[in-house]
Formats: structure tokens, sequence, C-alpha cells
């Protein structure tokens, strides 16, 4: 819960630092437009499209990964609808706070996925990736980000300098922070919803000790 929400306040750095949406809320930002439904509506069904994509890819489908489609959503909708998070006032604002954006959606990324209670959508697509091609999960995460960004642009989504930090930058941070914490994230065996409604259902028959 604490990464879904660092990811959600990392968005919304990146949005507020008015210097080009990061990849993926260029292209959330650019559904909203075309369809007139909130950032975080978009953030959900995108991540509902997502998930069909990897599940037929091989991936885990686990509480981890529902909670993150729906609460990633509703935290930016609250967080924006707050209003306590500020505009950028210059360029210079706004790139430290879109990097320090990028800082925090790659720290809330390595907590929830270390969960092991399934991937998010967005990083399920990285770790598919990493997997299939063997390619380093930093340049797995940049390919995603240029393809998500290339969609948002066409649908209307802000497109400005800070979009292009974010697809180098993006890649660099979650492989600094995984590095920092030794993490390697297609080593992780994610619980899928059902194993985890049975070892719940266990612990309560108590015939099973829950790694927590």
């Amino acid at each position: 819960m604490f990464g879904l929400l660092l990811y959600a306040i990392g968005i919304i750095l990146t949005i507020k630092a008015h210097v080009g949406y990061a990849p993926w809320d260029v292209f959330h930002v650019g559904l909203s437009l075309t369809t007139g439904i909130s950032i975080g509506f978009a953030s959900i069904i995108t991540g509902v499209v997502i998930i069909i994509f990897v599940t037929i890819a091989g991936e885990k489908i686990g509480i981890g990964t529902l909670a993150n489609i729906i609460l990633i959503g509703l935290f930016i909708d609250l967080i924006l609808f707050l209003d306590i998070i500020p505009l950028a006032e210059n360029i210079v604002i706004g790139i430290a706070m879109l990097l320090a954006g990028l800082f925090v959606i790659s720290l809330g990324s390595y907590f929830y996925i270390k969960s092991a209670f399934g991937a998010g959508p967005r990083d399920n697509l990285m770790v598919v990736l990493n997997r299939k091609t063997k390619l380093p999960v930093g340049v797995c995460r940049s390919i995603v980000e240029l393809i998500a960004t290339i969609a948002g642009w066409f649908l209307g989504g802000m497109v400005g300098v800070g979009t292009v930090i974010s697809v180098v930058a993006i890649g660099f941070f979650i492989q600094i922070t995984f590095a920092i914490f030794r993490f390697k994230a297609a080593d992780v065996k994610h619980e899928s919803v059902l194993q985890t409604f049975r070892n719940l259902r266990a612990k309560g028959d108590g015939s099973v000790d829950m790694k927590w």
C-alpha cells in the first residue's frame, strides 16, 4: 500500500512539474482528454487492458496487481482534488520536481513489486520484456515508456522537454533504485490471487505459517 501511494505521489509530481508529462501520464492525460474521463479513471482502464495482455504472456495476477490498478488511480484523483502539490513556477523547479517524481515512482515500484503480491500492470510489461529479451530492466522500462509516450502524444497528451527526460531517466532511476536495494524484479515469485486466498484460509485454520 505504501508503494502504491508513493507511485501516485510520484505521478502527480511529474504532472505538476509542468515541463511535459512523464510517458504514462502523457497517455493517461491524452486518454482523459479524448474520452472526457478523469486522469485516475484513465489510469484504471489502461491498467485493465495491460493486465489482459500480460496474463496472456504468462504473468501472475495477484491482489497487489488489482490494488495497483484501482488504488493508484483513486490516489491520483484524490491528490489532484486536494491540490496539495503546487504547480512548478519555472522550468528549473519543474525539472527538479520531475526528477523527484521519477525517483519516487521508482521507489514505489520497488516496494510493491518486492511485496510479491503481484506487480502492477505497467511493471508487469517491464518484467515480461525483461524475461523475454534478457535486456537490462532499465532498458526494458524505457522501451515501455517510449511506446506509451508515442501513443499518448497521438491522443493529445502534453509532450515536452520533461517527457524526453522521463523516457531516458525513468529506466536509469529504476536501475539505480533496484541496484541500491540489490533487487532483481524478474526473480520475484509473485503470488496469484488464488494462492493468496488459499494461504489466508490456511492461516485461519492454523495449518500454514504465512511470511509477511
